[in-house]
């Protein structure tokens, strides 16, 4: 493992409209070895614009989020393939390098169900949302997911999950094809290509099949609802510990990668009350705590929202949903899991939000179905009010995704003709020698007083 670290500070932020106190470091948290994911990279500038010290897991030090200009320490590790036992030790290695209690930010799957799973270890060292222990893992995996949604009586897709590909062929044929086949346990495998596709062959289908088998994850095949315009919603929030959804925002997917079928390339902020209602109600009946992110679409045979994800942390896109006074559900479970009031406006509605390294490749699919012009595409880049990567106040991480986009289109031919799978290398937080401090300081937020180094 490699770590830098700078001194903290103490200062105060507008949070909400309300000063807040900031002195408690923040923790973003990752497991899965995706150097392109622009939600820890969200979280690490939410949180350090308002003046929190910000620390972040981070795979490789040419990750983009490792070098945003409100990163206060880094830890290169990757925790997925390790023992729970290892990632405890290397959890309180990194509490140990600190020195204080620090707010656990969980930005994929696997994250927030170790912290679930393992929460008494971890408790007096860190500062986390505590949901019943096996809900995550229920709500994560996708086959439980949809039993838990038949007990509850709330709308979701048919699904099976089959146990031979005779079965699979057999359940495609009864749900008609195409049919959407997706990962069972997407955080036990590194097969994130094969996360969710549009089957519309029984070929396909076999194809998608055997390599399930070959990542270890399991295939699940769910009916597939008929996508169109204002058909794909998503809805983010923050439960606090009695379950109380604040925010609770509810927004359309206009495009996602893949189409149709994927995490959201450019969505906009688009009140629901029906839908919000329905999302919290779930939220509350599972006694569930912390940061959801729920991705649903409306069935046009029977007017109903339909369940089709529900993640239990941080969604990429969840900086779409911020208010006036910068309140998103990140600087709300900071304020909440330090004693402080949740307090600030609404998201604007119509607010935008783009992902650029992935809206132009779907808007040339969404183009190709005749679902999308030119001149449209252009006049959303342009008036997009968030996007993932670009930041006037922190340009390196735009840099380095340009980089790493150009030469991912290069070289993955390359890997392609050799045979050779994309794989980082993991280091080990639990290995002194791998160790290095560095003394740096993290950029103030604009507007903050200088503070003297603690």
């Amino acid at each position: 493992m490699t770590t830098t670290f700078a001194p903290g500070s103490s200062a105060l932020a507008a949070a909400g409209g309300q000063p807040a106190d900031v002195s408690t470091p923040a923790v973003v948290l990752k497991f899965d070895p995706n150097v392109m994911h622009h939600g820890g990279l969200g979280a690490i500038r939410s949180l350090g614009r308002m003046g929190v010290p910000v620390y972040a897991v981070q795979e490789s030090s040419w990750s983009p989020a490792a070098h945003s200009r409100y990163l206060r320490g880094q830890v290169l590790w990757q925790p997925a393939g390790m023992a729970a036992d290892r990632i405890s030790a290397g959890l309180l290695r990194l509490a140990e390098l600190i020195g204080r209690p620090s707010v656990l930010i969980p930005t994929d799957d696997a994250a927030s169900i170790f912290l679930a799973e393992h929460a008494d270890q971890l408790h007096g060292r860190f500062l986390f949302a505590a949901p019943p222990p096996g809900l995550p893992r229920q709500v994560a995996g996708k086959q439980s997911l949809h039993r838990l949604c038949a007990e509850l009586d709330f709308p979701s897709p048919r699904s099976c999950q089959p146990a031979s590909e005779l079965q699979a062929l057999r359940a495609a044929a009864d749900f008609g094809y195409p049919v959407v086949a997706k990962l069972a346990s997407p955080w036990q495998s590194s097969a994130r290509q094969l996360s969710t596709q549009i089957i519309g062959t029984a070929e396909d289908l076999r194809t998608a099949w055997r390599a399930a088998q070959d990542s270890q994850a399991g295939l699940m095949l769910q009916e597939y609802i008929p996508a169109g315009p204002g058909s794909d919603w998503f809805f983010h929030g923050y439960a606090d510990a009695a379950s109380r959804c604040r925010p609770a925002c509810t927004g359309l997917k206009d495009r996602s990668y893949p189409a149709h079928a994927g995490l959201t390339s450019y969505g906009r902020c688009v009140p629901n009350r029906q839908l919000r209602d329905q999302a919290t109600g779930l939220l509350a009946r599972l006694r569930y705590r912390g940061i959801a992110d729920l991705d649903l679409r409306l069935d046009s045979r029977d007017g109903q929202y339909k369940l089709l994800d529900f993640n239990p942390r941080l969604g990429a896109q969840f900086r779409l949903f911020t208010g006036p006074g910068g309140l998103d559900v990140v600087r709300a479970a900071y304020l909440d899991l330090t004693g402080q009031p949740v307090t600030g406006a609404d998201p604007v509605p119509g607010r935008s939000f783009m992902v650029e390294s992935y809206d132009p490749l779907t808007a040339i699919s969404y183009w190709r179905r005749g679902q999308l012009g030119l001149r449209d595409w252009l006049a959303a880049a342009r008036g997009a009010d968030e996007t993932a990567w670009f930041a006037r106040d922190d340009l390196r991480p735009f840099e380095l995704m340009c980089v790493r986009m150009g030469w991912r289109m290069l070289s993955r031919p390359i890997a392609r003709r050799r045979g050779a799978p994309e794989r980082g290398r993991a280091a080990d937080i639990n290995r002194p020698a791998g160790i290095r401090l560095r003394r740096g300081r993290a950029a103030r937020p604009p507007g903050t007083p200088a503070t003297q180094d603690q």
